[in-house]
């Protein structure tokens, strides 16, 4: 994939509004320039001025009222109106014509769907894991839904790593695991539900009293999963092991998958607001973002 070229000349034009330039000028100051000055040169600012209006209404829950456009973007409404006219012509901004009011045009929905085309999510995910690894220096892992329950399908080792019975490929216990009770938190229960059902029948043969025993108990452990908008866990997959699962969603509210991060305790904080917690959070955050999600859902059932 070649650089993209940039057209010096137009810079020029955008850049002095006082004052025609003949062709030959623009050319010979553009080949003039300095590396150092085409690197720290400014940008188009009518551009980034306008495009305050564009931010506002990808912002706003509903179709605006001028005057409240222009305020929220930081303007005066005949300014605003000039931006707005050239933003109709161009599809990004479409205008009631009985109410007034201005949305976002089609012409966004192009943009945005294209953008969305051109995402790797997973490969996105694995390039950010691999820096946030190296910042914390705890083994984190990506894990999705799979026929058998939440599978791991990535896995990057701290700089002490433990020694965990993990593979790629390995599914992941609903009741014990960060990455199976967030799954289990934000799938529909459809998906779930046989899988819970079956590891809790597992359990009424077993000795393990930190586990959640019934739904109810199980449920309420989702309830938590979901205020926190994550998944903990402490010693409850192996002894001594802490561990969170981020959500990341799509723009349509689904799961898509699991950040996950773990260290043996004495090495790891699993502290909300910590900053494992943060970094994690931050990172599947802004992941979704890409993916075009707003705002995080709550269970499908």
């Amino acid at each position: 994939m070649t650089a993209p070229e940039h057209d010096n000349t137009t810079d020029h034009d955008s850049l002095h509004d006082h004052g025609a330039r003949n062709e030959s000028d623009e050319s010979n100051e553009g080949s003039a320039a300095a590396p150092d000055e085409e690197k720290t040169r400014s940008g188009i600012q009518s551009i980034e001025v306008g495009f305050r209006l564009i931010e506002v209404l990808t912002e706003a829950s509903n179709a605006m009222m001028l005057r409240d456009l222009a305020h929220a973007a930081g303007m005066n409404p005949a300014k605003a109106h000039r931006y707005l006219v050239s933003f109709q012509r161009l599809g990004l901004i479409v205008q009631d014509p009985v109410s007034g009011r201005y949305d976002l045009g089609p012409f966004t929905l192009r943009m945005g769907l294209a953008h969305l085309a051109r995402i790797d999510a997973f490969k996105a995910a694995r390039f950010a894991l691999t820096e946030l690894r190296d910042a914390i220096d705890q083994t984190v892992g990506i894990a999705v839904w799979g026929n058998q329950g939440p599978t791991v399908v990535h896995w990057l080792e701290s700089t002490f790593p433990m020694r965990v019975p993990l593979r790629l490929g390995d599914v992941m216990p609903m009741l014990e695991s960060a990455a199976g009770r967030l799954f289990a938190a934000y799938l529909p229960a459809r998906q779930t539900a046989p899988l819970i059902d079956a590891a809790l029948a597992d359990l009424q043969h077993a000795s393990r009293h930190h586990l959640p025993a019934t739904r109810a108990q199980y449920d309420a452990v989702l309830d938590d999963v979901r205020a926190h908008r994550a998944s903990r866990v402490e010693g409850t997959v192996l002894p001594s092991v802490n561990a969170f699962c981020m959500p990341v969603f799509d723009a349509t509210g689904q799961l898509v998958m699991g950040l996950m991060a773990l260290g043996p305790e004495s090495r790891f904080d699993a502290s909300w607001g910590g900053p494992i917690d943060t970094a994690l959070r931050t990172l599947a955050q802004n992941l979704s973002a890409d993916l075009g999600h707003a705002h995080a859902p709550g269970n499908r059932r």
